[in-house]
């Protein structure tokens, strides 16, 4: 079965055709344009490519109905928009994404694959704000998790890369969104994200965790509306707020040369990455093995090595040549470390992959 992954991102679309051995047989990326996908450009984009058998989508939210990839028909399209209120900045462009794909491949089947999904085994302690129960019931208020496509992923690699399933493991899918699971067994026991992909880490322009009494204290006290504060904390924040850019390569490098406000936001980013691996491994009771995944988590030789420098209490430990030596997917382990390291390459085509034929045979 041919299957066409498509990840609908904020910028561009991105296309990958995998034959029946999920080998990539193509790439291709369309950006947006106006924020919208032309239609045009998406089938020229296809155009030339061996037809797939079937289409996955990467869609971010599948609220508590949708815990496992489902074949897209009218109904389930229709619940898709209905969800756009739980996620307003990301659900309109996975679904931007179906309807491009579409016009261009008309009658193939299509499969939606959810990023929350992974998150649904998570424990009601994990998953529970304390806030008012009216205000839960009534709003579909929970921690609902998402890079769950990466994380799920990266647990099932490193299993084959370790030769067994590591009972606690910690994934750190860390670009410019970034996330952590615990995953105990395969599945998810925590994460850092929560009600919206917003709350957790430091990440490339979104704040992170914040107090939440510091916003009421804005709100009240200056004239910065709900939207202007909205767009500080997703498009103006994190390292972009600290550094003056969100690209952590540039943050790394002014940062060696002992710019301030570089060294600033490299020191705020890993503070918030180890004490939230720790965190992940409290919910876990411990932990047998560690992997980085995304963009930073795959490249960042530096970020890897501050985290793991911290994290000795835990039993990390990175070897230093084998860090500045990594290609995805690889091992990093320090010599005698209880706890392994691994690099993984994130590889969310494939978790779509199999998603696709887990709903289609």
């Amino acid at each position: 079965m041919r299957i066409l992954s498509v990840n609908a991102g904020s910028s561009s679309l991105k296309l990958s055709l995998l034959d029946s051995g999920d080998q990539v047989v193509a790439r291709r990326h369309v950006e947006a344009v106006g924020g919208r996908f032309d239609a045009g450009m998406v089938t020229d984009s296809l155009a030339g490519l061996p037809a797939p058998d079937a289409v996955g989508h990467r869609v971010v939210h599948g609220g508590r109905e949708f815990v496992a990839p489902v074949r897209i028909d009218e109904h389930v399209e229709r619940r898709l928009r209905e969800l756009t209120a739980l996620a307003p900045l990301h659900q309109p462009k996975s679904l931007a994404g179906i309807e491009a794909v579409r016009g261009g491949l008309p009658g193939v089947p299509e499969v939606a694959c959810f990023d929350t999904a992974f998150h649904a085994t998570l424990p009601d302690a994990a998953a529970t704000y304390a806030v008012p129960e009216a205000w839960r019931r009534a709003y579909g208020l929970r921690r609902y998790g998402f890079h769950g496509l990466s994380h799920a992923y990266a647990a099932r690699r490193v299993a084959g890369l370790a030769g067994t399933t590591p009972a606690r493991l910690v994934v750190c899918h860390l670009g410019a969104g970034a996330s952590l699971a615990a995953v105990r067994d395969g599945r998810s026991v925590d994460t850092t994200m929560g009600f919206t992909p917003l709350e957790g880490l430091v990440m490339a322009t979104r704040s992170g965790d914040v107090d939440p009494g510091m916003l009421l204290w804005l709100a009240e006290r200056t004239d910065l509306t709900i939207t202007e504060l909205s767009r500080a904390l997703e498009h103006e924040s994190g390292l972009y707020a600290l550094a003056g850019t969100a690209d952590m390569r540039e943050v790394l490098t002014r940062a060696a040369g002992g710019e301030p406000r570089a060294v600033l936001a490299r020191d705020v980013y890993v503070h918030r990455l180890r004490a939230a691996v720790a965190g992940m491994a409290a919910s876990l009771g411990g932990l047998d093995a560690l992997v980085f995944t995304g963009g930073v988590g795959e490249h960042a030789v530096e970020i890897r090595s501050l985290a793991a420098a911290g994290l000795g209490f835990l039993g990390v430990a990175v070897d230093d040549d084998a860090n500045r030596a990594a290609v995805p997917d690889a091992e990093i382990t320090g010599a005698g470390a209880p706890v392994r390291t691994f690099v993984i390459e994130a590889r969310e085509d494939l978790e779509i992959a199999a998603g696709v034929r887990a709903v289609l045979g």
